[in-house]
C-alpha cells in the first residue's frame, strides 16, 4: 500500500483489537459512544502525510482495526475476514495521506482509492 504510494519512511503501528477496545478507543479520544472498524491516529507534528514538491513527508500514525467487526462484516459482505481487516489497513492508511471521508465528494474518491488499492494487494496475494 505504502509503495504504490510512494510512501517510502515514516512510522506505522497497527494494533488489532476485539469491539469491546475500539469502542473505549472511540469514545476517549472521538467521544463517539460506540465500537467502529477502525480508527487512525496522525502522529505527525505537521498533520497529514503530505506529498508536496519537496518529496514525501514521513508517514507516522496508528491504524486501530476491530477484529471484531471484521470478522461480522465479512459475513455480511461475503468476503474473508482477512480481505475485511486489508481493507481497513487501507482505509486508515489513507486517512493518514489525508483522505477524509466526512463529506460524499471526499467519501467517492476515498472509496476509488480503497478501490484501486485493494487491486494492487491483491495481486500480491
Amino acid at each position: 500500500i505504502l509503495e504504490h504510494e510512494k510512501v517510502f519512511a515514516g512510522r506505522l503501528s497497527v494494533v488489532f483489537v476485539v469491539d469491546r477496545k475500539i469502542r473505549e478507543i472511540n469514545q476517549r479520544f472521538l467521544n463517539h459512544a460506540y465500537a467502529t472498524d477502525v480508527i487512525t491516529f496522525d502522529w505527525n507534528d505537521r498533520g497529514f502525510c503530505k506529498k508536496g514538491k519537496g518529496g514525501v513527508e514521513p508517514l507516522a500514525g496508528e491504524v486501530i482495526i476491530s477484529t471484531t467487526t471484521a470478522v461480522r462484516q465479512a459475513k455480511e459482505f461475503a468476503v474473508t475476514p482477512f480481505q475485511e481487516i486489508v481493507l481497513y489497513m487501507i482505509h486508515g492508511i489513507l486517512h493518514l495521506l489525508g483522505y477524509d471521508d466526512h463529506r460524499p465528494k471526499d467519501r467517492n474518491a476515498m472509496r476509488r482509492k480503497e478501490v484501486e488499492l485493494l487491486q494492487v494487494v491483491g495481486r500480491k496475494f
